[in-house]
């Protein structure tokens, strides 16, 4: 069976790159980077020069990267610190934001007493803006606000140097879920001033459980894994070599080929978006995730009612299309989406199908989700 990739928000298929980068590592570098003989300095050498060229890329200081296990370690770093190293008793963030950080923040309520706000979104999703000046301004507690910089279900778009200076305004910390929007967009951390910023290298082409904390250099922060004092004290453990440096190469890569990559993989959406339209009358896009403005590689869609809506993904997998149905952030479960929820998208009479695009998609693989959509949503199927 014909097979299309289309989950792409979940995880991104390892580039052929960064692949041979990681093995040259694994077959001729045995040290530990702690250690001071010279197989640890050559490991210790690669994990430094990969943290020069990230930094370098995003315009900041090497010290200012810390190398963590993935997106979720990191958005949990960041929220930590804040309330326990910053003296934060006041976070600013949104239902709709990945689970790492609406559980982060419950945590921080339930055991810190921190207080958790949660800011209003606009019908079609966005943030509403009018609604952050406002909380910013009602309260005099030092605040963290905590916004993903893109959506990763519906691609609604935060605009994080308008936030930051709201921030900055109102004397708050800004922390921003980068996840799926490191590598697709560029990023110069050097005027966008932010506090903390997150990373996962399995969302651009690189290997699962691999990541890093942005922290903005004018702060001191302590580190939420101790034991070892690796990443300046930051984060206690030995270093994934490999997969730092897997990282680092899917870094060169995306940046390097940032605008043609953003091209193809726009090209697939709409490719996608005008197939949909025409095969299922009165399909509609959850917070408009087919426009221009909104995250590239992401289309979430509410197909009408039909008697197949509960079972779409299940169906869709067995004609060999992979999607979602909502972030695979809850080890495969299958709860529905928080995000639909809290934007007022859900209907559960309806179902609604992500599907996430990379520059490996190709036409073949839209056309034959298509096709598979056209069939798990047939009106024979209805009438039937």
């Amino acid at each position: 069976m014909m097979h299309a990739y289309l989950d792409n928000a979940a995880t991104t298929p390892v580039a052929p790159e960064v692949v041979k980068a990681m093995m040259d590592v694994y077959n001729t570098v045995h040290g530990n980077p702690s250690s001071t003989h010279a197989p640890g300095r050559k490991a210790k050498a690669l994990v430094e020069t990969s943290r020069r060229s990230i930094a370098k890329l995003l315009g900041v200081p090497p010290r200012t990267v810390c190398f963590t296990s993935g997106g979720t370690e990191a958005d949990n770093h960041a929220v930590q610190a804040a309330v326990g190293c910053l003296g934060v008793t006041r976070i600013v963030t949104s239902a709709a934001e990945h689970s790492a950080v609406i559980k982060a923040t419950q945590v921080a309520g339930e055991r810190q007493d921190v207080e958790v706000v949660h800011v209003q979104h606009h019908a079609d999703g966005a943030v509403d803006m009018g609604h952050l000046a406002s909380l910013l301004a009602s309260s005099k507690s030092k605040t963290l606000v905590s916004l993903m910089h893109a959506n990763n279900e519906v691609g609604v778009m935060v605009d994080l140097a308008r936030v930051a200076a709201m921030c900055r305004e109102h004397g708050a910390y800004l922390h921003s879920d980068t996840v799926q929007s490191m590598g697709h967009y560029p990023m110069n951390l050097e005027q966008l001033d932010v506090d903390f910023l997150t990373c996962s290298a399995h969302k651009l082409h690189g290997p699962k459980g691999t990541g890093f904390l942005y922290v903005n250099p004018t702060l001191r922060i302590d580190g939420m894994i101790v034991g070892g004092g690796q990443e300046r004290m930051l984060r206690g453990g030995t270093e994934n070599v490999a997969g730092i440096v897997g990282l680092a190469r899917a870094f060169d890569l995306a940046f390097e080929h940032m605008e043609a990559h953003e091209a193809h993989i726009r090209s697939m959406k709409a490719r996608m978006v005008e197939g949909l339209k025409a095969h299922i009358p009165g399909v509609v896009f959850n917070g408009d995730s087919h426009l221009e403005d909104r995250l590239y590689t992401v289309l979430n869609v509410k197909f009408p009612e039909h008697p197949n809506g509960g079972m779409a993904v299940f169906l869709l997998d067995l004609e060999g299309v992979a999607c979602s149905g909502g972030s695979a952030c809850s080890s495969g479960a299958t709860m529905g989406s928080h995000v639909l929820r809290a934007l007022g998208f859900h209907d559960p009479s309806q179902a609604s199908v992500r599907f996430s695009f990379s520059r490996y998609t190709t036409e073949a693989d839209i056309d034959l989700a298509l096709d598979a959509v056209a069939k798990v949503f047939a009106p024979a199927a209805v009438e039937a």
